[in-house]
């Protein structure tokens, strides 16, 4: 596309010799527009969105410089030459304030003419390339963002991202995350209960659009697929939106066997105030979901609510979930443990504390529910341990279950002392130990130290939090901090040299992150200050 040019002389016979000694469009540019004064040329240059204006100094109403000064101000792009008939130094340092590409003299020489105007046609190929590239790297950027926003949710909620990046990430990929109070939902669609024929990836979409409609607009939603099911960051204003927002989702499932003939559960997580925590929400969430098994299918089903309602009817009790997980861990750990004992007295201490078929029933699965956790989280084969059982056989009467959950726990700890789960106990130790072997190497991740223990990010994200109440990341910079603090006290090494030594490739950032740690810069704190 040829650029456009604009002649301002109130000489009509000079602007006629300056058309006529360059060929124009050999050059790239359009054959020029003509103003006969400043005024004139303002409105021109408005008009025609010009690219370069070639303008006199002495003219009527508005002398050359004044319309240059008025055409940077109103178009900073727009390129100038000044031309005259006065060899005089002042017109030239005016001509330079206004940042005027040439400053030329009558008379005007061709060769001189033609120099000019392809250098500034050079130029403005060259601005006109980069501006393309920009705009190019934008959209490619506005058409990623999407999946980067999907990315990003499923890494937040898998505990995956450190907490001193999240503000980071949510500016790069123009998220909207103010809360105050964020809540997990899972929504899954049931692929047995729906209408045969349906094609399942269809019917996720389906129900998806209608979570956006009814649950997404009015908690400002986040969505994006999480391990096959439709997963959702709701916003809050007040954490007692939080019945509202279960009321919603249960009228959401209903209506989505109505409209989208899907049978729909939603579990929905504990409120969290920091989005560092979002992934204990999400775990709750997921919890939620497996009651499906005891609420029925094809409604909400809030953790919270659920484990109010325990407390009140002693289903479910805080003391009940740490006995049956003290016996899981001492299994896990090796400790001796006399299982037969330890079963009798879990099930004489809370199942002969539900007087109903029902709330039996309830106690024999929530416990089941723990074993098959525990089993999957620890990578053992659950064929291996269930033989010949299903979970009908198990659950018949107290006598029956207690033998079968025996004989199961027995199995589970056979199979950890034979070594066949290698590397399951003490996962926070073995990674601090990496942690101290390590430390210096900038590149450690969650998901490298994942990788040589063998086992899932978001089970050891998990683990290594209840054992050492830390996140990894804060355990790494604590432990990083408290070297670096000890070398800038018994060496004389300097600060970037220390900084490298402790897994900082920039030293800027290290400074800021000791600063945060100790509230003073690495050289005050070698100093003794406080």
């Amino acid at each position: 596309m040829a650029y456009k040019c604009l002649l301002v002389d109130d000489e009509e016979n000079v602007i006629t010799a300056i058309i006529q000694k360059i060929d124009w469009e050999s050059i790239g540019f359009e054959t020029p527009k003509i103003a006969h004064n400043g005024l004139e040329a303002l409105d021109l240059a408005e008009e025609e969105n010009v690219d370069v204006v070639m303008t006199d100094i002495q003219m009527p109403y508005m002398d050359g410089l004044e319309l240059s000064k008025e055409l940077k101000r109103l178009y900073p792009g727009i390129r100038i030459i000044v031309f005259s008939g006065f060899n005089e130094f002042e017109y030239a340092k005016e001509a330079i304030k206004f940042e005027a590409e040439e400053y030329i003299l009558k008379p005007i020489n061709a060769d001189e003419l033609l120099e000019v105007f392809t250098k500034i046609r050079n130029s403005l190929d060259k601005q006109r390339e980069e501006t393309q590239s920009i705009k190019k790297l934008s959209k490619y950027y506005a058409e990623s963002l999407p999946i980067l926003q999907e990315n990003f949710y499923g890494e937040l909620v898998s505990g995956r991202i450190a907490a001193d990046r999240i503000d980071e990430l949510l500016l790069n990929y123009q998220i909207d995350l103010k809360g105050p109070y964020y809540e997990t939902l899972l929504i899954h669609v049931s692929r047995s209960e729906s209408i045969k024929g349906l094609n399942p990836l269809l019917l996720n979409i389906s129900v998806e659009r209608l979570a956006r409609e009814r649950l997404g607009e009015k908690f400002d939603g986040k969505f994006f697929s999480y391990h096959g099911d439709i997963a959702m960051i709701a916003q809050m204003k007040d954490s007692k939106d939080v019945i509202e927002l279960t009321d919603i989702s249960d009228s959401f499932c209903r209506l989505s066997k109505v409209v989208c003939k899907a049978v729909v559960t939603v579990g929905i997580g504990l409120v969290v105030t920091d989005l560092s925590d979002i992934c204990e929400s999400m775990n709750r969430a997921g919890k939620a979901l497996t009651y499906r098994s005891v609420y029925g299918t094809g409604k909400a089903i809030n953790i919270m609510e659920i484990e109010s309602e325990d407390v009140q009817i002693n289903y479910y009790t805080g003391d009940q979930e740490r006995s049956f997980e003290e016996i899981l861990n001492r299994i896990q750990l090796g400790k001796e443990i006399d299982i037969d004992k330890e079963v009798d007295d879990y099930i004489l201490t809370y199942g002969v504390k539900y007087n109903s078929i029902n709330g039996y029933e309830f106690f024999t699965i929530d416990t089941m529910n723990k074993v098959y956790h525990f089993i999957v989280e620890n990578r053992l084969n659950i064929d291996e341990i269930f033989v010949d059982r299903t979970i009908s056989t198990i659950l018949p009467d107290k006598q029956e279950f207690k033998e079968n959950l025996v004989e199961i726990l027995k199995k589970i700890k056979e199979l950890i002392g034979n070594g066949r789960n290698m590397g399951l106990i003490s996962f926070a130790g073995k990674a601090q130990k990496y942690v101290r072997d390590n430390y210096s190497d900038e590149n450690i991740t969650i998901d490298k130290v994942c990788s040589q223990l063998g086992v899932s990010a978001a089970y050891f994200s998990t683990v290594f939090k209840k054992e050492t109440g830390k996140t990894f990341v804060n355990y790494l910079t604590d432990y990083r901090m408290e070297k670096a603090a000890r070398l800038l006290k018994e060496t004389d090494e300097k600060t970037y040299m220390i900084a490298s030594k402790v897994g900082f490739s920039d030293p800027n950032y290290f400074s800021y992150v000791f600063k945060r740690q100790f509230g003073v810069s690495p050289s005050k704190y070698r100093n003794g200050e406080s």
